[in-house]
């Protein structure tokens, strides 16, 4: 039997393989998905618990720190007066006083009633300098935490810290309802545990736990939560596991025959003279300035065009272009049409950007800098046009060689910009070991800018951080006006995305570019102007149905 059709009873046989076991396999697909996003989430939710409470914590100590510097260490009505100046500027702390060695209470602003004559334990002559503890108030199965500051004759200054700082929303729908959140000091002090009575009775092994413990203080929190309720996770998912393990039989199936009548050696010379025929082609999304509307220049991607006109998508090609090396040539070749397309645009705009994408392989040799030497030095695209994009989702080999081959791209005056920011592997380790002069955050942080808190804190994370490194950012993946507004709040004013233009051919890029330098077009100001109507559209509707 020919290895042809080896491949092909073996990829019959593993399609009836699946087919017969469609549920089991795509249960276990979908329980363990399941599982692993409850986790996640979870981890999540106690991240937050403990970050949350080691800021709070921490600000507290150097607010009693400071009151100590400033000398507001007794209860004269001056200091009481500082006191609540400090809680007006402090709204994690609601209460501030000054206890004696006993703990006993000997002034409190705001005045409290307290149960017992001591909040505090008495002071024992080793204690440390701060001390921690819990209050008998609580907020919605909240209480309220007590730092102390330990002062010279024995008294302590103290601040409660107020239970909404640990008010956290204990994540998405699925898990709010059916989990047990329990946050300790240390052993014996329970700080939070909200009452949950939609919580169904946890016994035995259903249910799934997750831990986490502060670094700085004895803080740790434990999740727990119902395994059925993480399975409804995937509930209506598992119908569609049939059809999904039979697609895949129908695929390999179909995969076999095509190895079976496809010699490789054919596929590959097809390939090959795809690429000496110039049928990958460079396509550009524009990258505009979301404050002025100013086009900044553009990154370069590649598509194939057949013959017959068609186009293939790059997921269809650009593993296999990886895998076997053609990339390379690829590479150079859409950087040489990049010339003939752009070449008279960018000698009269000097301030355009063209981005080239590359891949992990193009930094295990310093190729890639003669490569751009050669055909960008003596070109209309001068080399301090050209950004080279280098991206997170696959491991760079060598970083010490990358680092080189970036420092020497940039002293001919290329930058490079980190590509995928957060989506791969090298992480803040690329932007301290690389040396990036830009970083590019990926459409998946982009897309939830407006409707998760967290995905604007983390896009702020990053603008913040590339700030303080003196590098650019660019947003990727800008699709609506809302992102563009908030983008604008963080201090990101590049963007690129479908709201502004699809990836162009050359001549539908060179008349997007036309139009911006010559003022028929601003595609920022386009914007603002379609918002303002919709804005006065709904006015008038408004104001009709009012007075109807």
């Amino acid at each position: 039997m020919s290895r042809h059709y080896f491949v092909f009873v073996r990829a019959i046989l593993v399609a009836l393989g699946l087919a017969l076991l469609p549920l089991l396999i795509g249960n276990m697909i979908l329980e363990n998905f399941a599982m692993h996003q409850a986790r996640n989430e979870m981890n999540a939710i106690a991240d937050r618990y403990i970050s949350r409470s080691e800021a709070a914590i921490s600000d507290v100590v150097e607010v009693l720190r400071q009151m100590q510097v400033k000398g507001l260490t007794s209860c004269t009505r001056q200091n009481q007066g500082e006191f609540e100046k400090t809680l007006s500027e402090n709204v994690i702390i609601n209460a501030i006083g000054i206890v004696d060695h006993r703990g006993v209470p000997m002034c409190y602003v705001p005045a409290q009633v307290r149960r017992g004559s001591n909040i505090l334990p008495a002071l024992k002559p080793d204690a440390p300098r701060v001390g921690i503890g819990m209050s008998w108030m609580e907020y919605q199965g909240i209480r309220t935490a007590l730092v102390s500051w330990k002062l010279r004759n024995g008294w302590r200054l103290v601040a409660n810290i107020s239970p909404t700082v640990l008010a956290i929303e204990p994540g998405p729908d699925y898990l709010r309802h059916a989990s047990e959140i329990e946050v300790r000091l240390g052993r014996d002090h329970v700080w939070v545990n909200p009452a949950n009575s939609n919580l169904p009775v946890i016994m035995g092994s259903n249910f799934i736990e997750e831990f986490a413990a502060s670094t700085i203080y004895p803080i740790n929190v434990r999740i727990r939560s119902d395994r059925n309720a993480v399975m409804s996770l995937v509930g209506e998912l598992k119908i569609v596991a049939v059809i999904a393990c039979s697609g895949i039989a129908i695929f390999l199936i179909a995969l076999g025959v095509w190895l079976s009548w496809k010699p490789e050696k054919d596929a590959e010379d097809d390939f090959v003279a795809s690429i000496r025929n110039n049928e990958f082609i460079p396509y550009y999304q524009p990258v505009v300035d979301i404050v002025t509307g100013e086009l900044q220049g553009c990154e370069m991607l590649m598509r194939w065009q057949l013959p017959n006109g068609k186009m293939v998508s790059p997921g269809q090609f650009m593993t296999y272009a990886e895998t076997s090396g053609h990339i390379f040539e690829m590479t150079r070749s859409i950087m040489r049409q990049s010339i003939d397309d752009l070449g008279e645009l960018y000698s009269k705009h000097p301030e355009l950007k063209l981005s080239v994408n590359l891949f992990a392989g193009h930094f295990n040799d310093r190729s890639i800098v003669d490569d751009l030497l050669d055909i960008y030095e003596d070109s209309p695209i001068a080399l301090n046009q050209v950004v080279m994009e280098v991206t997170e989702r696959q491991p760079l080999e060598d970083i010490d060689l990358a680092r080189k081959i970036i420092a020497e791209l940039q002293a001919h005056g290329i930058r490079v910009a980190l590509d995928d920011v957060g989506t791969g592997h090298g992480g803040l380790a690329y932007l301290q070991k690389l040396g990036m002069d830009i970083v590019k955050i990926d459409k998946m942080f982009i897309d939830p800018l407006g409707s998760e808190e967290n995905a604007f804190r983390l896009v702020d994370a990053i603008a913040e951080l590339a700030d303080t490194m003196n590098m650019g950012i660019i947003a990727e993946g800008v699709e609506k006006y809302e992102q563009i507004v908030l983008l604008r709040e963080l201090g990101v004013s590049s963007a690129q995305g479908y709201i502004f233009s699809k990836p162009l051919p050359a001549r539908k890029y060179l008349e997007f570019a036309e139009d911006i330098f010559t003022d028929r077009r601003n595609p920022v100001k386009v914007l603002e102007e379609k918002k303002e109507a919709s804005d006065a559209a709904l006015e008038q509707v408004a104001s009709q149905d009012s007075t109807n």
